[in-house]
């Protein structure tokens, strides 16, 4: 009995641990994504260019991380959620381009080969992750990402106030609802570690986007 009240509150848990790993290790918790450098310096209409060139070239693209994660997932529990974030997300998606037209160019920056190298670096790492077939590590990843989805949505948001552009509703899952799905879905050890595996490289991968951001912001400061 106590063995079996230990499984269950562990499962239980799973759900509100990828919660807490995106609040913790996602986009909201690197600096550059707080930083008046990016939300309202004197630069800061060509830095959120920027980021959004660079989020563009990441999940602007279809089929994305959500979309080969339903086309690898087998399981029944996260059908349905990851049927409505795949909708969802090709409304960010066209959000997204909207997006890149209002800002611009891509703004000069020094280094600009070595950036591209990056991201396309970063794209095949998702592209992997998302097409894992290791059961769970793909869901994972798409549940990173809607979650994440959060703080990188605020500076969509804040950069479609700044260049005038209508902000369309985001119908991406809820954290609620992640969580639930998350914790129906892990019924094994084995499918709970690829869940958190899947979750922690799509933060890194985005934790790494910012930190690529911040050094680009940087290095236009130097030129």
């Amino acid at each position: 009995m106590a063995s079996g009240a230990v499984e269950t509150e562990r499962i239980n848990d799973i759900g509100d641990n990828l919660v807490t790993m995106s609040l913790t290790d996602g986009s909201a918790a690197h600096r550059y994504w707080s930083s008046a450098k990016l939300r309202a310096g004197a630069e800061s209409a060509r830095n959120l260019a920027d980021a959004i060139h660079l989020l563009s070239a990441l999940h602007g693209r279809h089929p994305g991380v959500i979309d080969f994660a339903a086309e690898k997932t087998a399981l029944d529990a996260p059908r349905d959620w990851l049927l409505a974030a795949a909708e969802a997300f090709a409304v960010e998606r066209a959000y997204l381009t909207r997006l890149v037209v209002a800002v611009g160019p891509l703004p000069g920056t020094p280094g600009q080969a070595e950036t591209e190298a990056v991201i396309i670096a970063q794209r095949h790492a998702l592209e992997m992750l998302a097409q894992s077939d290791r059961t769970g590590c793909a869901l994972g990843a798409a549940f990173a990402l809607v979650l994440d989805w959060v703080a990188v949505r605020e500076l969509l948001d804040i950069t479609a106030e700044r260049f005038g552009i209508d902000r369309p509703a985001c119908r991406l899952p809820r954290e609620a609802q992640t969580r639930l799905v998350a914790s129906a879905v892990a019924q094994t050890a084995a499918v709970e570690r690829a869940l958190g595996f899947g979750s922690q490289q799509i933060l890194v991968q985005h934790h790494g986007l910012w930190d690529l951001l911040e050094a680009r912001e940087a290095a236009r400061r130097g030129s």
